[in-house]
């Protein structure tokens, strides 16, 4: 292993670049002759569209042009498209409602693009926006999750009666209703999964062009991947050959999820870009993210759990309603269904599951993944399910959890849902983690904390989620005359550290220096083919391609090094980047191997050069698990939350750089933290409006908010990828909500408290607590 090799803490090399403000996002771009487009969207949550005049503003100073949906159907411009549909209980398709990038004729949530200006200043587009008169019939609005789908509800879709996207199911209901009837004991819970917006550090973007000369739409965007959104605006949208389309994407300021999606954005800039004959620019503000960005979670849900009289689980029911706004993004009917799903298993042994989930249309901002994607809300709800569970049977949180996991020689082991995990020490993360954070100490240190007049409690949280894996990914790996390496690789960096990470791979296993290797992304002209980056799949998938392509280049450097050394290639061994004769001292560097490779004359029937490409389709996808342990105090005073330890100990498998993966973790928990005590998305009930609207409203956590982390790892490699990882991305903001809300409920738990939803804000603890206080006097 090389200096910079597998394994090892390596400082990110794109770092420097970022930290020294030589990024380069979406906003620093400017295209000659570039344009600026401002979106009119709507301020009602419902309502019909009687006309839409745009005289004025389209003759007010710098405008070149005023567009309504009217000008996208007369150029044939085609509708933004559900990529994941679904098939209900009753064998019918889920509703797929049309989505034309500017309202047709209706808006049904507020910040609906309605009409498109671009002008040359983003002064003079406003001006003309105040100018376009539009007649609104306003109607009543749907917005609440767990009501979206009575009787008496506003209708967001004449095709969606009751609101009803699909109704889905998976698991043996029959088979579950047999456990309940003969279980000692049952137990129940309803949760809220709160909506939240992603608020990245940098604001979606796009910049739109047209080369006439070739008849090229160009697309400049901060996304996870510029393929998924090529193929969309190829196919979909413009009806062209995927070669007439490129989707440029350079540094990107986080995405979690948000940025995977195509948006009516993208097709505004594009398709006005050849309107306009000029580049068109469009950079959200804050506030219109937070009306037209995806948003995230979002379901109201009720389980039950039949146990023995030993506190062993013998069966999961479970029932969703999950909202999916007004419009289907991507994938947004797959994300409570399959993504989630399969994870209400946890760590543990059911032998029997069965879920159903109802997807709503809403007056509300469209739905999608976010980081997490279903499997958040799955550990959510089944961690809070095991807490209520031990509480009832009378024993500890870590001793119902003893008695349910799956052993870890049992693995491989296929879950009630068919998902088959094929590595994990469930238990041996617990137990670490209750040693780290000195779980046993508690009690002490919760008296010494109401001395002071505070609340102490602690709480608990196992997960597993599915990740990094589905299709396959690509790499090139090419080494250039002068002995560098350059790697292309369909995935794309939001902040993960891809260009480290892939380059400690090929450092390590080619021992050439860890900055002589670049990496390239982002391009889809220069990157022939990509799934992007979701679902942490950057390193089980793309490290994994990148690795196949560097055996591949290994193979074909044995030809060239047996050429030199006038013997058969089957005789060379390759190790610590020097190409030897079996048995022998004879040898040369993989440098002077590079060399003779750009060398035709010395290569007799060797092809020349040291390039391969790789594709890598995992055999199935990776499970990282862990355990959270969470502590903190309540003030009763003012119901205050401080976390005051906290300790996880995961399982990624193989660890590639532990400072990167301490960095996922980190940033993982203060999402999931922030969803735990913090965030919320509200809209009005009556009129739909979008109450939590700035960061004046919706609350991130910051820098005070978060605590210090206690943070190790079990390395149990993955069987599914040659590399032994498991995905990381996404851990933190799946283990950390019930850890929070399992330590809050126990510390009120003397209270009589025994369910909090999230957010646990101080304002609901607050009131919470009063509520304790008055019935205990009575």
């Amino acid at each position: 292993m090389g200096q910079f090799g597998m394994g090892q803490a390596v400082r990110r090399v794109e770092d420097l670049r970022l930290l020294t403000g030589n990024g380069r996002y979406t906003d620093d771009i400017s295209l000659p002759r570039q344009t600026v487009a401002h979106i009119l969207r709507s301020p009602h949550a419902h309502a019909v569209i009687n006309s839409i005049d745009t005289t004025a503003a389209k003759a007010a100073p710098g405008v070149l042009g005023v567009f309504t949906c009217a000008d996208l159907r007369a150029d044939g411009v085609g509708d933004l498209p559900c990529l994941a549909p679904l098939t209900s209980i009753d064998g019918t398709p889920s509703v797929s409602p049309p989505r034309p990038a500017l309202a047709d004729g209706r808006v049904r949530h507020v910040g609906d693009a309605v009409v498109l200006i671009v002008a040359e200043t983003m002064a003079q587009a406003r001006d003309a926006a105040e100018l376009v008169e539009i007649d609104y019939d306003q109607l009543p609005a749907a917005t609440d999750t767990g009501s979206a789908g009575d009787a008496d509800q506003p209708q967001v879709w004449d095709q969606a009666p009751g609101n009803l996207c699909f109704d889905w199911a998976q698991g043996d209901e029959e088979g579950v209703a047999q456990a309940f009837a003969k279980a000692h004991k049952t137990v129940s819970v309803e949760v809220v999964n709160n909506r939240l917006v992603v608020n990245s550090m940098e604001p979606r973007g796009a910049i739109g062009d047209f080369q006439k000369g070739d008849g090229r739409y160009v697309l400049h965007t901060s996304s996870q991947g510029p393929h998924l959104i090529r193929s969309q605006l190829a196919g979909a949208i413009f009806k062209v050959p995927d070669h007439r389309v490129r989707v440029v994407t350079q540094d990107v300021g986080g995405g979690f999820g948000m940025k995977i999606f195509l948006y009516p954005e993208h097709v505004l800039v594009t398709w006005a870009a050849k309107k306009v004959g000029r580049p068109v620019k469009w950079i959200s503000e804050r506030q219109e993210a937070f009306l037209s960005d995806t948003q995230g979670r979002d379901n109201v849900t009720r389980a039950d759990m039949a146990l023995d009289a030993e506190g062993r689980f013998l069966a999961l029911k479970v029932e969703t309603r999950a909202n999916l706004g007004a419009h289907l993004s991507n994938f947004a009917p797959y994300i409570p269904t399959y993504a989630g799903t399969g994870m209400l298993a946890g760590v543990y042994s059911t032998p029997i599951i069965h879920v159903r989930v109802k997807g709503l249309f809403t007056h509300t901002t469209p739905v999608d993944a976010y980081r997490g994607a279903g499997r958040p809300e799955a550990a959510y709800l089944v961690e809070r399910l095991a807490d209520v569970a031990a509480d009832a049977m009378g024993i500890s949180p870590a001793e119902i959890r003893r008695r349910n996991f799956i052993p870890g020689a049992l693995m491989p082991f296929r879950t009630a849902l068919g998902i088959t995990y094929d590595s994990g020490e469930f238990q041996q993360n617990m137990e670490d983690a209750l040693k780290l954070g000195d779980w046993d100490g508690f009690e002490a240190r919760r008296a010494a904390a109401a001395t002071k007049g505070k609340l102490r409690g602690i709480g608990l949280a196992t997960y597993i989620e599915q990740c990094g894996g589905g299709e396959d990914e690509a790499a090139t790996v090419r080494f250039d005359p002068s002995g560098s390496v350059t790697v292309l690789v369909g995935n794309q960096s939001n902040g993960q550290g891809h260009e480290t990470a892939y380059a400690q791979i090929v450092a390590d296993a080619l021992s050439v220096p860890f900055e002589s290797v670049r990496v390239l992304q982002g391009d889809s002209d220069v990157v022939y083919f990509g799934r992007g980056t979701g679902g942490s799949r950057a390193l089980p998938v793309g490290g994994s391609a990148v690795q196949r392509a560097v055996e591949k280049i290994v193979e074909k450097a044995k030809k060239v090094a047996a050429h030199m050394m006038e013997t058969a290639t089957a005789d060379i061994e390759f190790k610590d980047g020097v190409f030897q004769i079996a048995g022998t001292d004879r040898k040369v560097g993989i440098q002077e191997v590079v060399q003779t490779a750009f060398n035709p004359g010395a290569l007799g029937d060797v092809e020349p050069g040291l390039s391969e490409v790789a594709h890598f389709t995992p055999a199935g996808a990776t499970f990282p698990n862990g355990c959270h342990v969470c502590e903190l105090e309540v003030d009763p005073e003012t119901g205050n939350v401080e976390i005051v330890r906290y300790t996880v100990v995961d399982d990624f498998g193989r660890v590639v750089n532990p400072m990167m993966l301490a960095g996922q973790v980190h940033g993982g928990i203060a999402q999931g933290v922030g969803q735990a005590l913090y965030e919320s998305t509200v809209y009005d009930g009556g009129s739909g409006q979008l109450v939590t609207g700035s960061l004046m409203d919706y609350a991130l956590p910051r820098a005070d908010n978060l605590p210090m982390v206690q943070f190790a790892w079990n390395v149990v490699p993955c069987r599914n990828n040659p590399l032994g990882v498991k995905g990381s991305g996404e851990a933190g903001a799946i283990g950390a909500p019930p850890a929070v809300i399992n330590a809050i409920v126990d510390a009120l738990r003397h209270l009589g408290v025994n369910h909090i939803d999230m957010p646990a804000t101080p304002q609901r603890l607050w009131s919470i607590l009063q509520g304790a206080k008055k019935q205990q006097a009575a």
